[in-house]
């Protein structure tokens, strides 16, 4: 993803970037992957006027491990995250690593993320 940013750049303004994670969303599940009842029609807007990059396997069978590995570009035993963080974990991603939020705005961007991250 990252790797792309340079062409776009050079191209005109940088483009926007959003991902979406979703625990338990099936490849088929969004109306837009053909879905015959599963009405999606914000993410079928998006995906009509944006790219799809569809290929990804996780890297972890649960949230904490996968998000991680997301961000980081590491398989989740490497950053000391082996199962689900709750409200009262003591720990989290540590602050050392690089993460996807921290190269985009080395590109000039602005980041956020909203929702269920557990790092």
């Amino acid at each position: 993803l990252l790797l792309t940013l340079p062409a776009c750049a050079a191209a005109g303004a940088p483009p926007n970037v959003v991902v979406f994670y979703a625990d338990d969303l099936g490849f088929g599940d969004p109306g837009f992957a053909g879905h015959p009842s599963n009405l999606t029609p914000n993410l079928d807007a998006l995906r009509a006027t944006g790219t799809r990059l569809s290929s990804w396997y996780s890297a972890c069978p649960v949230c904490t491990g996968s998000r991680a590995a997301l961000m980081t570009g590491r398989i989740y035993s490497r950053i000391g995250l082996p199962g689900v963080l709750g409200p009262t974990s003591q720990t989290g991603l540590p602050l050392r690593e690089t993460t996807l939020a921290d190269q985009f705005k080395k590109a000039g961007y602005a980041t956020g993320m909203i929702g269920k991250w557990h790092l």
